[in-house]
Order: C-alpha cells, then sequence, then structure tokens
C-alpha cells in the first residue's frame, strides 16, 4: 500500500519513507512544505517494475523536524545516509520542485550513486519563483503563518474537501497545494518550512541556482518534465536546463501546473517507462 510507512532512526532523528515494488531503485524526492504523499498517484504503477524509495525528508510529513540544518547540501547528505541504511548503493534519482534542487545537489555530492536523473518543476534553476515563496522568505513570516493558516480555517477547508471528494469533484493541483498550505498549522512544521525555504529563496527569487553546474552531469542521463502551466516555476526554467544539458530530454504536458505526477501521472509513468528503458545507466565508477 502506498500510504503505509516505515520507520527508521537515523542519527537520532525518526525518519519515515515508503518503501514499494521490486528491480533498480528510484529515489522519489518531493518538494517544499510535500511529503512522499505527494507521490501516490505514480507509486503504485512505478513499482511494477522498480524498487520505490520515496522519504519524508527532515521537516517534511511524518519525519522527524529537529532544530537543525535544512539546506540542499543537508537534505543530500541525509538522503546518502538513508540508502545507506536501508542498503541501496544505486538509484535513479527524481526531484520535484524543492526535490529537484535536491536531486541535483544529491548528484554532485554523491554522484557514484546516481544512474539516471529525473526533474519534474524543479527548482534551483533560476531566480524565478511565485511572489507568495519570496513573501514568506522575509523576515517576519513567523508571525504570519499561524494568522494564514489557523487550525479553524483548515477544518473548515478538510469538511469542504471532504464534500467535493464525495461529489466526485478534484482537482490534483488544488489538493496538492492544500496538503501543503495545511501542513503549516503545525508549529514545529511552519519553523522547518521557514529554515528550508529560507535556505533556497530571499525576497529577491531564488538564491540557488544550478545552471552553471549543469555541464557537471553531461554524462549522467536526464529527464525534465514540466507542465506548461506552472506558477510556481516557470516552464523557461526547464527549458533552460534542457539546453545546458546536453543529451537531455524535455517533456512540456500542456495544461498541467507544478504537479505533472499527481495532475498527469499516467502521462508521466509514460514518460518515465520510457525513459528509464531506452536510456542507458551511468557505468560505476570504479577504483
Amino acid at each position: 500500500m502506498t500510504n503505509e510507512y516505515n520507520h527508521l532512526d537515523l542519527h537520532g532523528d525518526r525518519v519515515a519513507y515508503r518503501d514499494a515494488g521490486d528491480g533498480d531503485a528510484l529515489l522519489l524526492i518531493h518538494g517544499m512544505a510535500g511529503s512522499s504523499a505527494t507521490w501516490d498517484a505514480v507509486i503504485p504503477a512505478l513499482a511494477r517494475r522498480h524498487r520505490i524509495i520515496a522519504p519524508d525528508l527532515p521537516g517534511h510529513g511524518d519525519s522527524d523536524k529537529p532544530r537543525g540544518d535544512y539546506s540542499l547540501g543537508a537534505f543530500a547528505a541525509f538522503l546518502r545516509d538513508l540508502l545507506d541504511e536501508i542498503g541501496i548503493d544505486k538509484v535513479t534519482v527524481i526531484g520535484q520542485s524543492l526535490g529537484g534542487g535536491v536531486a541535483m545537489q544529491f548528484t554532485y555530492q554523491h554522484p557514484d550513486y546516481c544512474e539516471r536523473l529525473v526533474l519534474i518543476g524543479s527548482g534551483g534553476l533560476g531566480p524565478d519563483v511565485n511572489w507568495m515563496l519570496r513573501f514568506l522568505a522575509a523576515p517576519g513570516a513567523e508571525l504570519i503563518l499561524p494568522v494564514i493558516a489557523p487550525k479553524p480555517v483548515l477544518r473548515v477547508g478538510e469538511t469542504v474537501r471532504s464534500w467535493a471528494s464525495s461529489a466526485g469533484i478534484r482537482s490534483p493541483r488544488a489538493d496538492q497545494t492544500w496538503r501543503a498550505y495545511a501542513s503549516l498549522s503545525d508549529a514545529a512544521t511552519r519553523r522547518a518550512f521557514l529554515r528550508t525555504l529560507r535556505a533556497v529563496v530571499d525576497h529577491r527569487g531564488q538564491a540557488v541556482s544550478a545552471l552553471n553546474r549543469l555541464y557537471l552531469n553531461a554524462e549522467l542521463p536526464t529527464q525534465l518534465i514540466w507542465g506548461d502551466k506552472d506558477n510556481i516555476i516557470p516552464v523557461a526554467h526547464g527549458i533552460a536546463a534542457h539546453e545546458a544539458i546536453p543529451g537531455s530530454r524535455l517533456e512540456i504536458l500542456p495544461g498541467v501546473g507544478h504537479y505533472p505526477h499527481a495532475e498527469a501521472p499516467d502521462e508521466v509513468v509514460r514518460i518515465l517507462d520510457d525513459f528509464l528503458t531506452e536510456a542507458p545507466a551511468r557505468a560505476r565508477k570504479l577504483g
């Protein structure tokens, strides 16, 4: 079942992750204020041919939310240690939004673990980002967030969401946004969210860009997937990354927003199946 977590203790912190299927491993990395639940629509199909490892990053979901380092480098080190703990030494790294930035950082820090790279609406490829994230990165957001996401409003929202679901009204894009918004009602999650956000975004936009380092991944098979209606991170970032990575593949999905894996899961699974079948894994380094 995709909604079942495994848990382990990693350096004194409780880590939640999903582990499904068999075969070559796919490491799925979610976005900011998200969790591994974001992948629910694609895990069952992908798990038919692959082993899926989908963690809740520290500070997110069901994992602990310590007072610590929430930089891209810290997340990458966390993923390496998690893979070591569960005995996996090779993965295709798949990251969405913030998870794309973490995925790129992981390929730089720990290249021997990486066979392929997939970026879905990825952060870390240019300064442009939704104005709300720039606003929340500014000083004082810790005072505003409890007002923006109070528990009474969330209770009403959950009631409306439940009614809409029972009436057959479903919007994967709105559902993903609501999950992220609702998570901020928890004080520990808010603190972790702000630490994570401020590690990569300031009032001018994304403060971390991998564009000038993408050439380092020239030998790593890379697939980019973007929605042409992404209002969080513009599709222009995906086009620029595609041009900067020789041999990379780019799929732009019409009418799709920031969550292609939830909004168009069948299409994303098709793209991944083609990529994983046709793109040869990078040869393992020896010595």
